[in-house]
């Protein structure tokens, strides 16, 4: 909970806002339709002097209650919402048709912390009973009524349906980690796997020399010699084979990669196609392509405004090349802390990165690393078809 009144409680929407600049800039932005509570200073030519009282004592009691709903647990948004409400119904009580505008802002913060039909329940609620208000006891014209209950329950569902995508991103993000997580433990399995395949056998031949040796250090000096010569093989060979699988060891995966790839672009309604059975990739590139592929796709999901995106893998002669594109708008012509990243990262494997992006006809990232003769792999060429 919040240490005061002013203090942005740890689960209140500012502090969920914290990495959104632009919706806090937005909680801002919207204080500037509070100007509808002096509408009546333009649509009525007298105005007794408790207009005057009235207003200026509930615009800040509305800012109060608005910068409330902000930093304080999510859970209480409704009871400020309410608070809202009640204040104008209380301004329009006074004849000050500006209390609307308090409503207004009431339906979008009523629906916070329920679920979505409860959020349009409570939605409809409210405009309902403005409704009744205004045109049974304020006498205002229907049309002017059936305006403003339209426009709040607009307001409303708006608010509605922004926080029901954004629960969604979260819950993608979770999966997403979760894609990530899984492959980690799968790696370090196979790492445990391999080491105990690996060395299991070897400590036991060094462990039956060394006790062999010992037993015969007394009586055949020579063969005592030559099983600790032989333990010390042994053990120097194991060790280089242990550097040799430390070495193997990946950050990541390109296919757990492009598995998180496929949930994150789904929260941007970007279509992902690629190949699923990939062959082994070199251990020396797949780290690096992984983190390559990492940094296209999250540029595709923020910036791109794509429907379809695809990745492949081929090798074409002594090359393999990863290729990363998409339909969205293109017209990348300044390269950022991103792509300057990728391009050091891709140059650090003595590979090159091309990218081709014409405005409105997407963008193509290509990268191509050359292979040694061994390391020739036959992936799979299959490759989408993106729209024109």
């Amino acid at each position: 909970m919040a240490s005061s009144w002013f203090q942005p409680a740890p689960d209140s929407l500012w502090t969920r806002f914290r990495d959104k600049p632009r919706a806090r800039f937005a909680s801002y932005f919207h204080l500037i339709w509070i100007v509808y509570v002096f509408v009546d200073l333009f649509s009525r030519d007298e105005l007794p002097p408790y207009w005057y009282l009235v207003t200026v004592v509930s615009l800040p009691v509305f800012l109060l209650m608005y910068w409330q709903v902000q930093i304080r647990p999510v859970r209480y948004a409704p009871l400020f919402a309410i608070g809202i409400a009640a204040l104008g119904f209380a301004t329009l009580y006074t004849n000050n048709n500006g209390g609307a505008c308090y409503i207004i802002y009431a339906c979008s913060f009523i629906g916070v912390n329920t679920s979505q039909r409860m959020a349009i329940l409570r939605i409809a609620l409210l405009v309902g009973l403005f409704v009744v208000t205004t045109m049974t006891l304020h006498h205002w014209p229907w049309q002017a009524a059936m305006m403003i209950s339209l426009i709040a329950f607009s307001v409303g569902l708006v608010n509605q349906f922004y926080r029901a995508n954004a629960q969604h991103d979260a819950e993608l993000k979770l999966s997403h980690d979760e894609v990530r997580r899984l492959a980690a433990t799968a790696e370090r399995e196979r790492i445990g796997r391999d080491l105990h395949d690996l060395l299991g056998h070897t400590l036991s031949l060094i462990t039956l020399k060394l006790e062999l040796s010992r037993r015969l250090i007394d009586r055949d000096t020579d063969a005592a010699r030559r099983e600790i010569e032989e333990a010390e093989r042994v053990a120097r060979h194991a060790l280089a084979e242990v550097r040799s699988a430390v070495t193997g060891i990946r950050a990541t995966g390109i296919a757990a990669e492009l598995a998180s790839a496929r949930l994150l672009l789904s929260a941007s309604m970007v279509h992902f196609e690629y190949v699923s059975d990939l062959p082994a990739l070199p251990e020396r590139f797949e780290a690096g392509l992984a983190l390559v592929l990492r940094e296209a796709v999250t540029n595709i999901h923020r910036h791109a405004r794509a429907s379809i995106a695809e990745a492949k893998v081929e090798v074409q002669g002594t090359v393999l090349t990863l290729c990363i594109a998409d339909n969205g708008q293109g017209g990348v012509t300044e390269e950022g802390n991103g792509l300057c990243g990728m391009r050091e990262r891709v140059r650090a494997m003595g590979g090159t990165l091309a990218i081709e992006s014409p405005r409105g006809k997407g963008t193509r990232l290509r990268v191509s690393v050359p292979l040694l003769p061994v390391e020739r792999l036959h992936a799979p060429l299959t490759q989408a078809e993106l729209p024109s």
